[in-house]
């Protein structure tokens, strides 16, 4: 069984989303330490990449930031490495496909393996063309994780019945960030999800505050947040981790 099955062990899930190099690799390793010891369940590590097409303005900058810092994707496969000496949780790569792609899948997919990362999400690719990538992800252990999103509707049931680690459920139409209001009907979603596979699923895009990730794990098994994690990253430089643990404990314990 996967490992990340793990983090939706103790209730809840709180997934939190890093981007790696933002500011600098020191700072991301005390921020996902921070994270882990005031109780996320997950980390989703991005890696940054210069056309992020599903990610908001924050988060766009945090790429930014990493890449101009010269971070690369080896340099993430070495910091994950040194990191997992210490943090235990469930830990799997956000990026994109083209990065897969440009590596080498079978290399970058065994570097996963070896660095110990669970799974990966690639927002853009189709699930009709997981294909490329998921047999890899088979041969090393690493879970391709699908999403849906509120435009997936009759290929909801076939993504379920394939999901591996957990389903991320996009909360709304558009690209990352936070929002004022989540008006999907995701009920109906997560009712289909449930019909078609006993795997988790969250739900993530636009939860910043305590009230709305109750909400959204009241419907699913998790939240997801990254907009508002990176926004400390941006507001607070190298000092951000100490509020990144205070935020995630805020987030943890209304999910309690």
């Amino acid at each position: 069984m996967s490992n990340i099955y793990k983090a939706f062990e103790n209730g809840k899930a709180f997934i939190a989303f890093i981007t790696c190099g933002d500011p600098d690799l020191e700072t991301t390793a005390r921020a996902v330490k921070a994270a882990a010891d005031n109780g996320a369940d997950l980390i989703e590590l991005g890696i940054p990449f210069s056309d992020p097409t599903a990610e908001g303005p924050v988060i766009q900058g945090a790429n930014t930031r990493a890449l101009n810092g010269g971070i690369t994707t080896d340099k993430v496969f070495d910091f994950v490495k040194d990191i997992r000496k210490d943090v235990k949780i469930p830990m799997v790569f956000m990026t994109y496909a083209n990065v897969v792609f440009s590596y080498g899948a079978d290399k970058f997919i065994s570097n996963c393996s070896n660095a110990g990362i669970d799974g990966i999400i690639l927002p853009d690719l189709p699930f009709e063309e997981k294909e490329e990538f998921s047999p890899i992800c088979d041969k090393y252990d690493v879970d391709l994780i699908s999403l849906i999103a509120p435009t997936s509707e009759n290929r909801i049931a076939m993504i379920a019945k394939e999901a591996k680690g957990f389903l991320y459920l996009v909360s709304s139409l558009g690209v990352t960030g936070a929002r004022a209001e989540i008006k999907t009907d995701l009920k109906s979603i997560v009712a289909v999800v449930r019909e078609n596979t006993s795997t988790p699923c969250a739900v993530g895009f636009g939860i910043s505050t305590p009230e709305q990730a109750k909400s959204m794990a009241d419907i699913s098994d998790g939240a997801i947040v990254g907009s508002a994690i990176v926004k400390l990253l941006e507001q607070y430089g190298k000092k951000a981790p100490k509020y990144i643990g205070e935020y995630v404990k805020s987030m943890k314990d209304a999910l309690r």
